[in-house]
């Protein structure tokens, strides 16, 4: 029977947040209060969605390789209820968005792994053993039949971590270091919608001269004539009359500029370039520069998920990006070609690569002479 201590909890995620709800914590700017956001929340942030969906989609869409054919079966059909994409996007996303990610390993009576159970963060409690020898986690399944399952060892949990600030124990949420802006961007959207709600109340001034000699009445009766006419698509106006459309002031420009500064901060703290959520990359850079500069981005996520999923599936694992970054191939097959021109690889030799990586079909009739 393993020995453990419940004081030495590290987290517990699922106290605060329902569980049908995934969480990550930071601390608040304003005290040193732990504050939780759900994740439906987070991704209701159009910048934040957009970087989670596109990391994920590219981690889910590498290739993952594992030397034993066992550990490879269970990385291809991880899950009995989603597709192979659809789990490891999920799991990607959640450990994008709080720093870690669970999965239970289901095993047979042989101790081969059956399928893998995405767990969200609430569902999870993890804690030290006494003598700091491992963890031990604390599952609540959604299952009846399973229920609540405690002490499971940290050999049948897939628990993915990013920056970790007690050893590698658990994660960090990227989202942590963006509680600031996070804050002032949602400000600033109120106080963008509000000012471009009073600018938009009324269309323009209609400017009466001498309307000293109109009563209220009077000038009502004339507003909602010179508004019907403008409905029609013509005002008439008589020389004691005058009409200034309203436009946009440049304050409200600036409030709305705002969104691309927090933009540019979200991407920094996850390591992307701006033009993943903004289109707006550097005009001097080439698709190549760009490509080769997210691949570097996808690596700082790549390499937690291969050391965890080294560790647990007792084998060496290999994952593969390039496909996400570069679908057609076409980059890979011009790196080829260069290789080929400068006598690094056979012609033979690039035409074999490119019809292994399905660049060319593997009937492709021989080159006449």
């Amino acid at each position: 029977m393993p020995v453990f201590n419940f004081n030495n909890k590290i987290s517990n995620l699922g106290s605060t947040i329902g569980a049908s709800d995934d969480s990550f914590g930071f601390s608040s700017p304003t005290s040193n209060q732990l504050s939780y956001v759900s994740a439906s929340q987070a991704l209701q942030n159009s910048d934040i969605y957009s970087i989670i969906f596109q990391l994920s989609g590219a981690l889910a869409s590498g290739e993952i390789t594992a030397n034993n054919q066992r550990a490879q079966n269970i990385l291809d059909n991880p899950s009995a209820t989603a597709s192979t994409h659809a789990f490891w996007q999920s799991m990607f996303a959640q450990l994008l968005i709080g720093g870690e990610s669970f999965a239970y390993r289901f095993r047979n009576a042989n101790g081969t792994d059956s399928r893998l159970e995405y767990l969200r963060p609430s569902q999870v409690s993890t804690y030290l053993l006494s003598d700091g020898s491992g963890l031990i986690y604390n599952a609540n399944f959604d299952e009846p039949d399973i229920g609540t399952i405690e002490a499971i060892p940290q050999s049948d949990m897939i628990h993915f971590r990013l920056l970790s600030k007690n050893g590698g124990m658990t994660g960090v949420s990227p989202l942590s270091a963006l509680s600031s802006e996070l804050n002032i961007k949602n400000s600033s959207n109120k106080l963008t919608l509000k000012a471009l709600a009073q600018a938009v109340t009324s269309s323009g001034i209609l400017k009466v001269k001498n309307s000293g000699l109109l009563n209220s009445k009077e000038k009502q009766a004339r507003s909602r004539k010179a508004t019907q006419e403008l409905r029609n698509g013509v005002l008439v106006l008589d020389d004691l009359e005058d009409y200034q459309p309203l436009e946009m002031r440049s304050n409200i420009a600036n409030l709305l500029d705002q969104a691309n500064w927090t933009g540019s901060q979200i991407a920094k703290v996850y390591g992307i370039p701006d033009s993943m959520i903004n289109g707006k990359g550097d005009q001097q850079s080439s698709i190549q520069m760009e490509n080769i500069s997210i691949i570097k981005s996808l690596a700082n996520y790549v390499n937690p998920i291969v050391s965890e999923l080294k560790n647990k599936l007792n084998t060496d694992v290999h994952m593969d990006v390039r496909k996400a970054v570069d679908p057609l191939g076409d980059q890979y097959a011009s790196t080829l070609s260069g290789m080929t021109k400068d006598g690094t690889l056979t012609a033979n030799q690039t035409v074999s690569e490119l019809q292994h990586r399905g660049f060319l079909p593997d009937d492709l009739p021989a080159r006449q002479k």
